[in-house]
């Protein structure tokens, strides 16, 4: 785990990977907010 630091709200979290320079990290809750919905 990586420490990050969440684009969308700043609060400080983990991820499971090494965040790259130029591309938005976001904690778990905003990730749920970005992530398109599901299509079955």
């Amino acid at each position: 785990m990586h420490p990050a630091k969440c684009s969308d709200c700043g609060k400080d979290c983990e991820v499971p990977f090494k965040p790259t320079e130029g591309r938005p990290v976001y904690c778990r809750d905003c990730f749920q907010k970005h992530r398109p919905p599901r299509k079955f």
